[in-house]
């Protein structure tokens, strides 16, 4: 699958409730929160930066990431999730190619980070391919892995 397929929008007030109701797989449940959630949180930390997946015309994920850098001098990937119908289509990495590709642009980019539950194995099979590195960081529960962006 190509990625022109694949296009990220900025949630709007007609994107919005779409990504409230996109389901994921039972297994996935446990690791992730709702998108509602994320979106709430996105209104009181502006700094969070919510956007829809669209794969053709459709809306078949979401995903959110935080503009300034936080922990490990890097900015952190809050949430990526896909539908589970829409799962295994290469979406979810497509998707985060644009996303790494938006957080580039943003000042001084040296690093992404995204924590995970580390018995999420999709995510952990999705961030590997895209050259996330696992340094050991650990916050609570979650493992967290870095893409380091080429200057």
């Amino acid at each position: 699958m190509n990625n022109n397929n694949v296009k990220l929008v900025e949630l709007n007030a007609e994107n919005w409730y779409e990504c409230c109701v996109l389901d994921l797989s039972k297994e996935q449940t446990d690791f992730i929160e709702p998108n509602a959630i994320s979106i709430a949180q996105s209104k009181f930390e502006p700094t969070l930066k919510p956007y829809a997946i669209y794969f053709e015309e459709n809306i078949v994920g979401f995903l959110m990431f935080n503009s300034v850098t936080e922990e490990l001098d890097g900015y952190w990937v809050y949430r990526i999730m896909v539908d589970k119908h829409f799962q295994g289509k290469g979406i979810g990495k497509a998707a985060t190619e644009l996303m790494i590709s938006e957080v580039a642009k943003l000042p001084n980019a040296k690093k992404i980070v995204v924590g995970y539950h580390p018995e999420n194995k999709g995510a952990h099979y999705l961030y590997a391919s895209l050259g996330f590195i696992d340094n050991g960081d650990r916050f609570g529960k979650e493992m967290a892995v870095i893409r380091y962006i080429n200057e």
